[in-house]
C-alpha cells in the first residue's frame, strides 16, 4: 500500500460556541475561541490517499487531479469565510479542528478517483491538528 499526501492552506475565522449553553459555560470550555465575534486561523489541510500504484501511471492519484478535487471542494468554500456561517457543510456544527476533519472527510470521501481516502487531517495551528481517518 502507498499513501500519497496532498497539502492545502487556508485562512477561516470560527467562533466555538454550544447554543444549548449558558454564556458563562461556553467561555469556561471554550476560553478565548468563544469570543462571539469569532477569530482566525491560518489552516493547513492534508489529504492523504492509500493505494496501489498503477503500472501505466505510476500514480495512486493524479495529484494535479487530487488538487483540484480539494480545492473545487474544500478550498474555494472555506478560504477567507467565516466557517461557523458561510460554509455549507459545517453548519450547525461547532467548528472545532476534529469537526472540521470530519466535515471534510465526508465532502471527499465519494469524490476520490483512484485509490482510497485515508485520512484528513487539519492543523489549526502550529502545534495543534485533529486527523480522522473515516
Amino acid at each position: 500500500m502507498v499513501y500519497v499526501t496532498r497539502r492545502e492552506v487556508f485562512s477561516a475565522a470560527h467562533v466555538l460556541y454550544n447554543a444549548e449553553w449558558s454564556d458563562s459555560r461556553n467561555a469556561e470550555v471554550f476560553d478565548k475561541c468563544a469570543n462571539p465575534r469569532g477569530h482566525g486561523h491560518n489552516y493547513v489541510l492534508e489529504v492523504t490517499i492509500a493505494g496501489e500504484i498503477d503500472p501505466s501511471t505510476g500514480y495512486v492519484i493524479d495529484l494535479k487531479l487530487l488538487k483540484s478535487i480539494i480545492k473545487e471542494q474544500i478550498i474555494a468554500k472555506v478560504d477567507h469565510k467565516h466557517l461557523n456561517y458561510d460554509v455549507d457543510f459545517l453548519q450547525n456544527i461547532i467548528p472545532t479542528a476534529e469537526n472540521i476533519a470530519v466535515a471534510i472527510w465526508n465532502e471527499l470521501v465519494h469524490r476520490i478517483p483512484s485509490g482510497t481516502l485515508y485520512s484528513v487531517k487539519v492543523h489549526e495551528t502550529e502545534n495543534n491538528c485533529a486527523e480522522y481517518k473515516g
